[in-house]
């Protein structure tokens, strides 16, 4: 194989490398939420755990979500798993759905280490951009099976503005 050839496929490799990374920040930079340890997480002692790449003041966690817009209402998603409803605030400041909470680490019942720790514990803050205005004081919310459900009524009825572009 010559040299050139071999630079060519690390190249092609590095770009492909790159563009998937690219694509991942881009669809996930929304989803991606810090988690603070706090007073009440309750996690256990770092010799309490084998896993060296714990460490339990960085956690962070994909908390997916969807946003679904019909003419009368915008409903907005979120997967926020292993927390109980009355740790979820929800309140919406200008723009934007704040969802707020504190997930706590469950200690089992029996003596022994923790092996591996991959699940994010502590307090957090999502801020979900709103597309269209909404009236925030007849929203309505809903926790089931790990997913929150805030249905948001638009302030404007309508279908969604769209415009079409010619091409010329």
């Amino acid at each position: 194989m010559k040299l050139e050839s071999l630079k060519e496929s690390v190249g092609s490799l590095w770009d492909n490398l790159a563009d998937g990374w690219r694509q991942m920040i881009q669809s996930a930079a929304g989803a991606l939420t810090r988690f603070r340890a706090g007073e009440k997480t309750n996690l256990p002692a770092q010799v309490e755990v084998d896993d060296v790449s714990w460490l339990p003041n960085r956690g962070w966690a994909l908390l997916g979500g969807d946003v679904f817009e019909d003419d009368r209402r915008l409903v907005v998603r979120l997967e926020v798993p292993g927390m109980e409803k009355e740790d979820i605030g929800i309140e919406v400041l200008d723009d934007a759905l704040v969802v707020s909470g504190e997930k706590r680490f469950a200690r089992e019942e029996t003596e022994g280490r923790w092996r591996v720790m991959q699940c994010a514990y502590g307090s957090f803050r999502r801020v979900v951009p709103l597309p269209v205005p909404v009236k925030a004081e007849e929203a309505r919310a809903a926790y089931k099976n790990g997913v929150l459900r805030v249905e948001l009524p638009k302030a404007e009825p309508g279908r969604p503005r769209s415009v079409t572009i010619r091409v010329e």
